[in-house]
């Protein structure tokens, strides 16, 4: 599984014009799922996320997680996060899960999240067509990928 996970003053996601999950500060993590992602890229990922120290403390140090601060997560699914590009320009997503395989992923990585965070998540829809607003926070933006655990 991939992230980008960005800190975030507020962030949205639309389907048909319409808002349909939205939060004030916090995490906006887009996760792609690729095909032999399992339980344990799952709980590492969301582990990973909800102890990530990237807000910031009294001092101005990155000290703090998004419990710490009791920030709020939206979580987008992004199979474009796992594109290929070594044939050319057009990207290839022949290494992201298809939905079938990958929505279960989805919904494991998503109940993961809200455990190690202890809070609910918000969550876009899964294979729609999204808008994704938001106001980055620093910029603050990291990568993880759970095949890169080093």
């Amino acid at each position: 599984m991939r992230a980008v996970i960005q800190r975030v003053l507020r962030a949205s996601v639309s389907v048909d014009q319409q808002v349909h999950a939205a939060i004030g500060p916090g995490l906006l993590v887009l996760v792609g799922i690729t095909h032999d992602d399992d339980e344990a890229d799952a709980d590492w990922l969301a582990y990973r996320i909800a102890h990530l120290r990237i807000f910031s403390d009294e001092q101005g140090l990155m000290n703090l997680s998004v419990q710490q601060v009791n920030g709020q997560l939206l979580v987008v699914s992004q199979f474009t996060l796992h594109a290929t590009l070594r044939k050319g320009h057009r990207p290839s997503y022949s290494l992201a899960a298809p939905a079938a395989a990958a929505i279960p992923r989805y919904e494991l990585f998503l109940s993961r999240l809200e455990a190690h965070a202890a809070r609910p998540v918000a969550r876009g829809v899964f294979g729609a067509n999204m808008q994704v607003e938001l106001i980055n926070d620093g910029p603050v933006t990291i990568l993880l990928d759970s095949k890169q655990r080093g």
